[in-house]
């Protein structure tokens, strides 16, 4: 005769690392897991938005004549405005040139719709840092002022809000966020011992 435990077992999720064996988790785990997912899609939206608005002008921060679409630079405004830190001349030759604006926009969409989707979020994650370290640079918070003399009114000497973005990023990707309402599962199955594609 076999007893039956009046306790269910937690569900088995996919572990961190992104190995294929299960573990078991507290029943709490599922709040995390959810505040995470909604962590995911929030950052997710972070992304998609400046790019629909940039590629359409949808008035925010493009209005509809700078829009890409209608031959508007993405980078252009932003970057030839740099006045700060040792990178300025750099970021001054970047903007509007063709590669950066695709770079910077294929960046916006990819990693928003990876963020959203729940599936890719190590390259998310990878690619995402490197363009918030890139913004980072471009506002330089250590200077205390502009090239012009006037003050930055950084915040912050280092810690800013690129480099907060980078961290969840990370977090994101590191703690399998795309499992809970995404499709981080099937994605993880599809792409197998590939995971650098997960």
């Amino acid at each position: 005769m076999s007893v039956k435990s009046q306790h269910s077992t937690p569900p088995a999720s996919r572990t961190p690392a992104g190995r294929n064996e299960t573990v078991a988790q507290p029943p709490w785990a599922s709040y995390g897991a959810r505040s995470l997912a909604v962590l995911r899609i929030a950052a997710g939206f972070l992304f998609l938005w400046p790019f629909a608005d940039k590629l359409l002008g949808l008035g925010y921060s493009t209005p509809a004549a700078g829009a890409w679409i209608h031959g508007g630079s993405p980078t252009n405004g932003f970057l030839s405005k740099v006045d700060v830190g040792p990178f300025a001349s750099m970021f001054h030759a970047w903007a509007g040139t063709w590669w950066a604006d695709w770079l910077f926009m294929l960046s916006l969409l990819g990693i928003g719709l990876a963020l959203a989707a729940g599936a890719g979020l190590r390259i998310a994650a990878v690619s995402g840092t490197l363009l918030m370290l890139l913004m980072w640079a471009a506002e330089w918070p250590p200077a205390r002022s502009t090239g012009a003399g006037a003050a930055t009114h950084s915040a912050n000497p280092f810690l800013d809000y690129h480099l907060v973005y980078a961290l969840v990023l990370m977090a994101l990707a590191a703690a399998c966020a795309g499992d809970t309402w995404g499709i981080g599962r099937r994605w993880a199955a599809f792409v197998g011992d590939r995971t650098w594609l997960r």
